[in-house]
């Protein structure tokens, strides 16, 4: 990986390399491992929730989110980092993607910031920041990741994602209320009732899309595989039907750029499911158990290490193949020490987020500098308050597991 080899190809050159070292190589292996690796139901999902996240994004569902977001809190001081801050969190609920989210989120507020006066780094990190709550609440596809890696129930984790996204959106509220104390900017007028009842109007169409997801996943209507078509179904239907932004042109674009990136997914996932019977095989999570064993009668310090050793990894590697990689090394030890394995895979996927605006790889800071024009310096300085933030957000959740464990047992009823 660090000499620039794509992350999959990396994966199966190891897994060859211990293979032969084993004494194990067979080509027939390795390939029926690499098919078998994405021949899961629930991997299904990742293309339908592409699909409906671009579609989101190009059909009018986004646009809506933000005026609905800016009649109700744009009036206040500050109040379009308050937008930004609720419209991250709808969006989160709408397509999964963190890069999506903040490339949104920066092509229709960050104009509207610098015009009003907001200053540059903190309005860009703020935006980076709140793009990153979309791995965690659902639907997410992060957490379906996981939930295939660490044969973790992925409706557990939809529903336990709720409560800890809805915190990184509080946190990011606190922060930034603390930074505009000191500024001066300029405000929006205040939106009559007439202007936020017709916002709610055009926006409820998009509001409903979580509401149906989670609710589907709760009360077993559908599974979180099935959501995704619902998911799809319904994006295509609104955009289409009722906002009638979405073209037949700009749909056909939208599916050549999902099979890309589901291509891409499945390969890396393939690939990290060739290293993980490897592993396994290698009996490495026993050796790790042997490492570690001195920890696992102390829960919370064992997850205090791996969110650290996480961390760490999180600012060189992007989120994907920090889960497919790590998440099978670290299952067995988190399950020798009793640790609740849905909070596990929410706490894996919180802090593998935090290293998406961490340097120096930081995917989603890249794009939010591509879209907004901006230096990376200035927008890690600007995300630097936020990140501490998240930081010490999942602090709490390692002191208190509760805090995303009662949540989501009362989700899940």
């Amino acid at each position: 990986i660090l000499l620039g080899l794509p992350v999959a190809f990396a994966l199966l050159l190891s897994s060859l390399v211990l293979m032969l070292h084993m004494g194990l190589f067979s080509a027939d292996i390795l390939t029926q491992s690499l098919i078998n690796g994405v021949d899961s139901f629930p991997l299904l999902a990742v293309p339908f929730f592409l699909v409906a996240g671009e579609v989101m994004a190009h059909g009018g569902l986004s646009t809506r989110i933000v005026k609905l977001a800016s009649t109700l809190v744009g009036h206040r001081k500050g109040g379009l980092g308050y937008v930004a801050i609720i419209t991250s969190v709808l969006l989160a609920g709408l397509s999964g993607s963190a890069v999506a989210d903040a490339a949104a989120l920066v092509s229709i507020l960050y104009p509207m910031m610098r015009k009003s006066g907001y200053p540059e780094g903190p309005s860009i990190g703020l935006l980076a920041a709140g793009g990153i709550i979309a791995p965690v609440i659902p639907p997410s596809l992060p957490l379906i990741i996981i939930g295939v890696a660490g044969n973790i129930s992925i409706a557990k984790l939809f529903l336990g994602g709720i409560a800890p996204g809805l915190m990184m959106g509080a946190a990011l509220m606190i922060v930034w209320s603390l930074i505009m104390r000191k500024e001066t900017v300029d405000t929006v007028p205040k939106a009559t009732g007439a202007e936020k009842l017709a916002a709610l109007k055009e926006g409820v169409w998009a509001l409903l899309l979580p509401i149906i997801i989670i609710g589907g996943i709760r009360f077993g209507i559908f599974t979180p595989t099935e959501a995704a078509v619902v998911a799809a179904v319904y994006a295509i239907v609104i955009s289409s039907v009722v906002y009638r932004e979405l073209t037949l042109k700009g749909f056909y674009e939208i599916l050549i750029g999902a099979g890309r990136s589901t291509a891409m997914v499945m390969f890396l996932v393939g690939a990290a499911m060739v290293a993980a019977w490897l592993i396994t095989v290698a009996q490495l999570p026993q050796q790790l158990a042997q490492l570690l064993g001195p920890l696992v009668e102390h829960p919370r310090v064992l997850m205090a290490v791996i969110m650290v050793i996480v961390l760490m990894v999180g600012m060189v590697m992007d989120l994907s193949p920090t889960i497919l990689i790590l998440v099978p090394l670290f299952m067995p030890i988190v399950k020798l020490a009793g640790i609740d394995p849905v909070y596990f895979g929410l706490m894996f996927v919180i802090n593998t987020s935090i290293g998406l605006i961490t340097p120096p790889v930081g995917t989603v800071l890249n794009v939010v500098c591509g879209v907004g024009h901006t230096q990376m310096s200035t927008a890690v300085r600007g995300a630097l308050p936020f990140i501490c933030a998240y930081v010490l957000l999942l602090i709490l959740f390692i002191i208190f597991p509760s805090l995303i464990i009662a949540p989501m047992k009362f989700f899940a009823g």
